[in-house]
Parts: structure tokens; C-alpha cells; sequence
């Protein structure tokens, strides 16, 4: 009887398939590695970006801190009590220093010296540096108590209180040296930086109007700055590829 040397039987040659379909998972996996390094670096630039849009908001908030603190230091200096309101936004004029008279509007010409003063201020403050590059709109706004006014045509104090912020800027817009007029100044858009704005007895420093120095609070020019920020489609796209950690 004859024995045959048997030989062993390769695996692949009984399972043809079996090396196309190992090709297949190992060419699947490293897609998908491919696909999670892409993906994690698209996260990586979204973050960067969105930490470099945090930190020029950040940047914006203190520009806009330390204009208001010099402002109203170098005005403390010459004697103009000014006030920084608390979440430091505003620069608060009290209306004992542009004398506006009760239902008046125009400046008189006894306080231009110390309306002036401001407007140099301002000028100084925000000319300096780059600061104007983080700054959007800066509002001045004529606000006053709440006892009713029935001039303007019927307009009372929503016209009393623009009226005075219109008079006030104006003022500044002609008694200041041309290279410190406020009225040249503008945003990174190109824009006017300066806008006037009134609104009466609707925004009050104190609710509680009864006594003689509530009263006096709330009839007031305020100086507003605002800060630039990002767009908020630049929010939504980032936040939408972090999903959602970015709020």
C-alpha cells in the first residue's frame, strides 16, 4: 500500500475570499482613522478660533474699562466729579454740570468751559493707541426725572432728554479744535463713532423718585461705549461644531 506525502492545505486557497474581505476591513479602518485625525483637527482650528474671538472680546472689555477709568481720573483732576456706572459701560454727567434749566435744552454758555473740559477728555482717552479699534458705537444719552414735561409738542421728556444730548454734541462739534472733534472720529467699519440718543425718564439711576436728590440723579447725559464683538453667526457656526460647549 502506497502513502501519499500529504501537503497542508492553505487557508486562503479553501476561503478565497477571505483576503479581499480582511483588504477591505483594514482599508475601512484606516479611512476612519483618516477621518477621526480630520475631524479632531477641524475641532482644533474651531477652538482656536473661537479662543481667539474670546480673548479680542475679552481685549475689547478692558480697553473699555480703562477709557472710563481715565476719563473719569483725568476729569477728577480738573475738578468735573464725573461717575463710572457699575457694570462700567457708562460715563455719567450729572446735570449740575452742563445746567441744563427745567424744560432747557441749550447749553449755557456759563458751562461750556466745563462741557468742553469732557469733550477733551473723551477725546484724549479714546484717541490714544489703538483703542478706537475695539469700540463700536458710543452713545450719548439724555435722560431725565420722571415728572411729566408737555413741551417738544407733545413729545416731553422723550424730546427734552434727546434735545440735550443733541445740544450737548453739537457743542462738541464745533468748540473743540479740529483735530480734537468728536465728530471725526470713526469705528474699524468706518462708521461715526459718536450717535445721540434720548429716553427720557425711562432708564432712571434711581427708581424711587420722591425726594429733591432723586430727582436729581436721574437727569443726567450718560456716555455709553460700546464694544465690538464678534458675529453672532461666528457663535452659532463654532458652538454648532462643538456641539453646544461653546456658549
Amino acid at each position: 500500500m502506497r502513502w501519499r506525502k500529504s501537503h497542508p492545505v492553505n487557508v486562503d486557497e479553501e476561503n478565497p475570499y477571505w483576503m479581499s474581505f480582511s483588504d477591505i476591513m483594514s482599508a475601512l479602518l484606516v479611512i476612519f482613522i483618516l477621518a477621526s485625525v480630520i475631524l479632531i483637527l477641524q475641532l482644533m482650528e474651531r477652538q482656536k478660533d473661537f479662543d481667539q474671538k474670546v480673548s479680542l472680546l475679552e481685549k475689547a472689555e478692558q480697553v473699555r474699562r480703562t477709557i472710563l477709568e481715565e476719563a473719569e481720573d483725568k476729569l477728577r483732576q480738573r475738578g468735573i466729579k464725573v461717575e463710572i456706572s457699575e457694570n462700567h459701560t457708562v460715563l455719567r454727567v450729572p446735570n449740575e454740570l452742563l445746567g441744563f434749566d427745567t424744560g432747557e435744552y441749550d447749553l449755557q454758555p456759563r458751562y461750556e468751559p466745563t462741557a468742553r473740559e469732557i469733550g477733551e477728555v473723551l477725546n484724549q482717552v479714546i484717541s490714544r493707541d489703538d483703542r478706537i479699534d475695539y469700540l463700536d458705537t458710543i452713545f450719548i444719552e439724555g435722560h431725565t426725572d420722571n415728572r411729566p414735561f408737555n413741551g417738544f409738542m407733545g413729545k416731553g421728556n422723550w424730546g427734552l432728554s434727546t434735545f440735550r444730548a443733541i445740544s450737548l454734541w453739537q457743542f462738541w462739534s464745533t468748540a473743540l479744535p479740529d483735530g480734537q472733534r468728536l465728530n471725526r472720529l470713526h469705528n474699524k467699519d468706518g462708521d461715526p463713532l459718536f450717535s445721540v440718543s434720548g429716553y427720557g425718564e425711562t432708564r432712571p439711576v434711581s427708581d424711587q423718585q420722591v425726594t429733591e436728590e432723586d430727582f436729581r440723579v436721574n437727569r443726567r447725559i450718560d456716555i455709553r461705549f460700546t464694544i465690538r464683538r464678534p458675529a453672532s453667526a461666528d457663535y452659532d457656526g463654532i458652538r454648532d461644531l462643538l456641539g453646544g460647549s461653546a456658549q
